[in-house]
C-alpha cells in the first residue's frame, strides 16, 4: 500500500483486494509489517463498536517493532486518547472533547476569514498557485495555532518540528522540536490560561499531568493538519472537474457542503486508519484475526463496499470518514466548519480557478494511511489584492 502504484489507483485496488479475499484483507503496511485490512462497511462498524475485542493499544504490537520502522511513529502508544483503552481512554477522551467542545464555532469562522484573505492576497495578483502549499496547508496550520492559543514565536517553532515529522528527514529532530515548544506553551497555559484548547486541557478536572497533555496536544495537531489540509485540496479537486459544480461555482447545482460529503465517501483524507489492536485471535467472517496484529479500517474502501454503494448520495452522510463507536472524531463540526469556510473563502474571491495540468497529471503521495496529492496547481485571472487584509500573527 505505500507504493505509488496504489496511490494512482487506490479504488482499483480495493475492488481487486475485496475480489480476491472479502471483507477482511492480508497485507503489509510497510515491509515485515503484516495487518489486516477491512474494505468491508458492516464489518468494519463490528469492529469499530467493539473496544472490547478490538482495543486501540498497540502496546501488545509494538515490542516486536523496530524503532526505525517507518509507520511505527504513527502507531506506536502515547498517552493520549487515540491510542488507550477502557478506562484510561475515557479519561483522556472526557478531557479532549471538553477542549474541542469549548470552541465557539462563530469565532472560529470568523478566524479562518481572517487568516484566509491575505493568504489569497498573496497570490491573487500572480495569477498561479498551488494551492496545497500555497493556501490549504498553512491556513489550516495558523488556524490550528488560534484554537490551542499557540504565540506565534512558538507557532513557528511548532510548524519546524512538525514539518520534520511529517517529511520524515529528521524525525527525531522534529519531535524533540515539536514537543519543546509545546512545553513551553504548557507551561504558558497553565500560569495564564485563556480560551484555548491547551487552557482546557491543562486545567481539566481529570487532571492530566505534562506528559498527558503534550501527547494529546500533538494529537491534536496530527489530527488536524494533514486531514484537514487533504480535505481542502480534494474537494476543491472534486469542484473544479466536475461539472455539477460548475457555473462559476456559485451558480453550480450543488454546494461545497455537498462537495465535502461526497469527498468524505470516495476519497477521505486519511483513507486507511481507525487501527485495532486484538489481543487474542479472532474469527470473524470466517477469517482469523491473529493477536497483537493491526487491523487497519479502509474508510475509503468501506466507504464503497458494493454492499452499501449505489443510488445518489447526495446529502448522506453514512461514510466512516471520521471513523465510528468511542473512537470516533469529536471535531467533526470543527473540520466541517473549518474546511467549508477555507473553500468559499477561496471561492468568493476567485471564482474562475481553473487546472493548470489535466487532472490524470497530478500525482497522489504515496503512503498507508493518507489520500493526498503532492500539490494543486490552479490558474485564475489576475486581480489586484483586497484592502481587508487580515493578519497570521
Amino acid at each position: 500500500m505505500d507504493t505509488t502504484e496504489f496511490a494512482a489507483d487506490p479504488h482499483g485496488a480495493y475492488r481487486d483486494m475485496r475480489r480476491r479475499h472479502g471483507s477482511l484483507v492480508p497485507i503489509e503496511l510497510s515491509p515485515g509489517v503484516p495487518a489486516t485490512l477491512v474494505v468491508g462497511y458492516r464489518t468494519a462498524l463490528r469492529i469499530l463498536n467493539d473496544p472490547g475485542h478490538f482495543p486501540a493499544d498497540p502496546r501488545g504490537w509494538q515490542d516486536s517493532i523496530p524503532q526505525d520502522c517507518p509507520v511505527r511513529p504513527m502507531m506506536q502508544w502515547y498517552p493520549n486518547a487515540l491510542r488507550n483503552a477502557g478506562l484510561t481512554h475515557a479519561r483522556y477522551r472526557q478531557a479532549y472533547v471538553a477542549a474541542i467542545d469549548g470552541i465557539d464555532l462563530r469565532a472560529l469562522q470568523a478566524t479562518v476569514e481572517r487568516i484566509a484573505v491575505p493568504l489569497i492576497d498573496s497570490f491573487r495578483e500572480a495569477g498561479t498557485a498551488d494551492l496545497q502549499t500555497q493556501y490549504a496547508f498553512p491556513l489550516v496550520f495558523e488556524v490550528l495555532n488560534r484554537m490551542v492559543g499557540c504565540p506565534p514565536e512558538l507557532g513557528r517553532r511548532v510548524a519546524a518540528g512538525m514539518a520534520a515529522l511529517f517529511d520524515t528527514v529528521d524525525a527525531a529532530w522534529g519531535m524533540r522540536h515539536l514537543s519543546e515548544a509545546l512545553l513551553e506553551l504548557i507551561a504558558l497555559r497553565r500560569n495564564d490560561p485563556c480560551d484555548d484548547v491547551t487552557s482546557r486541557l491543562t486545567h481539566h478536572p481529570v487532571g492530566l499531568d505534562e506528559e498527558e497533555i503534550l501527547c494529546n496536544l500533538i494529537s491534536f495537531y496530527g489530527a488536524a493538519i494533514e486531514p484537514q489540509t487533504n480535505l481542502i485540496t480534494n474537494t476543491l479537486l472534486l469542484m473544479l472537474t466536475d461539472e455539477r459544480f460548475a457555473g462559476g461555482f456559485l451558480g453550480g447545482s450543488l454546494s461545497t457542503r455537498d462537495a465535502l460529503d461526497e469527498v468524505l465517501f470516495n476519497d477521505p483524507p486519511m483513507a486507511n486508519f481507525s487501527i485495532t489492536f486484538p489481543r487474542q485471535a479472532l474469527l470473524i467472517d470466517n477469517t482469523w484475526l491473529p493477536a497483537n496484529q493491526p487491523v487497519v479500517i479502509s474508510l475509503a474502501g468501506c466507504n464503497n463496499d458494493p454492499a452499501i454503494a449505489g443510488g445518489d448520495r447526495t446529502g448522506n452522510r453514512s461514510h466512516l470518514a471520521w471513523g465510528a463507536g468511542p473512537h470516533a472524531c469529536p471535531a467533526r463540526s470543527v473540520a466541517y466548519l473549518v474546511v467549508q469556510e477555507a473553500i468559499d473563502q477561496l471561492l468568493d474571491v476567485l471564482p474562475d480557478l481553473f487546472l493548470t495540468v489535466p487532472k490524470h497529471e497530478l500525482t497522489w503521495r504515496p503512503g498507508p494511511f493518507h489520500r493526498a496529492m503532492t500539490g494543486l496547481p490552479v490558474e485564475f485571472p489576475k486581480s489586484p489584492a483586497s484592502n481587508l487584509r487580515g493578519s497570521t500573527s
